[in-house]
């Protein structure tokens, strides 16, 4: 046995406690950032900005929030401005912390959790704006909150200014987020206008009401957008649907709640050969479908199947149905 022990030792392949690595704080998200965003390349730098953003989202979804403003900055930073109810800044009982730090330096920390703060919530429940703080080479955040303006700054991750009150008498409220990417963690450090676009008129159909601002201010491509739809998922159909020929005119459209789930379905047949479903659950594009939109689709096949059965319309029941169709629950 001690000459196996020696020669593993020796080989480099030696397997024991002492091999089992301890990372506290962020140190596993810079360690393996890939874990927590999917990649260090183009991908995965875009996901700090939704990461960011969906943080305001859940503050609309809360009904604390109405407006939703995003910057591409010259240099590839990114601020994020919403007038939600702004990151808790009181001491936190058990950590004695901030509770804006706490949200910014410590993996799931965050009021996600509590279903008496956010009822439904998208982004990575906890661990998405610590992660984004983690692979920033810096961050910044501006509280607007209790009638005053608070700010803190952090480094990799790491706190380098300590909470502190900027202004008092400040009557607005909300949270600004700037962040610039870590240059030594990611391979590409240019942001898309086109998908963050994309992603943007996206949360705007799936929350209805909401007014989300692009700006960027890059030399040479600058440009500027508003996205609000009050129809909501009605608005995406017919955006998808706007070159299409359609079968009927009106989009039908259900907005309700079942058990405590709030439901959201729009849906217009068109003459195209391909059926255009979109799914969401809780503002995350569930791009493989999933029983809900199963559920959804054979409850659809029979309704119809039923109706067209009573009235004589069909031979033999039908098994598909193209339809451009946008979902959300």
């Amino acid at each position: 046995m001690a000459k196996t022990a020696t020669a593993e030792a020796m080989a480099g392949t030696r397997y024991d406690a002492g091999q089992i690595q301890v990372l506290k704080g962020l140190e596993a998200v810079r360690k393996r950032p890939g874990m927590y965003i999917g990649s260090t390349s183009s991908r995965g730098l875009h996901h700090l900005v939704y990461e960011v953003v969906d943080n305001s989202i859940d503050e609309a979804l809360a009904g604390h929030a109405t407006k939703i403003e995003v910057f591409i900055h010259p240099d590839d930073s990114i601020t994020v401005i919403d007038d939600g109810r702004g990151i808790p800044v009181d001491i936190h009982p058990i950590e004695k912390i901030p509770g804006v730090e706490l949200a910014m330096t410590v993996l799931h920390a965050g009021g996600k959790f509590d279903k008496n703060s956010y009822k439904v919530s998208g982004g990575l429940h906890g661990v998405g704006v610590s992660v984004v703080n983690a692979l920033a080479e810096q961050l910044k955040v501006w509280v607007r909150r209790g009638g005053k303006e608070y700010y803190m700054d952090f480094a990799r991750g790491v706190t380098t200014t300590k909470l502190k009150v900027l202004s008092k008498g400040v009557s607005e409220r909300g949270t600004t987020v700037w962040f610039k990417p870590d240059p030594t963690i990611f391979t590409e450090l240019r942001y898309d206008y086109d998908t963050i676009e994309n992603r943007l008129r996206e949360l705007s159909y799936l929350n209805k009401g909401v007014t989300i601002t692009l700006k960027d201010e890059r030399e040479g491509q600058e440009k500027f957008e508003t996205f609000f739809a009050k129809g909501g998922l009605r608005e995406m159909v017919a955006h998808l649907n706007e070159k299409k020929k359609v079968l009927h005119q009106e989009i039908v459209y259900i907005d309700t709640s079942r058990d405590d789930v709030e439901i959201e379905l729009a849906f217009q047949y068109n003459d195209g050969y391909n059926e255009n479903v979109f799914s969401f659950v809780n503002n995350i594009n569930t791009h493989e479908g999933g029983t809900h939109l199963t559920g959804l689709k054979a409850a659809l096949t029979r309704t119809i199947n039923n109706y067209a059965a009573k009235n004589g319309s069909l031979r033999k029941p039908i098994s598909r149905c193209r339809v451009t169709m946008c979902a959300k629950d």
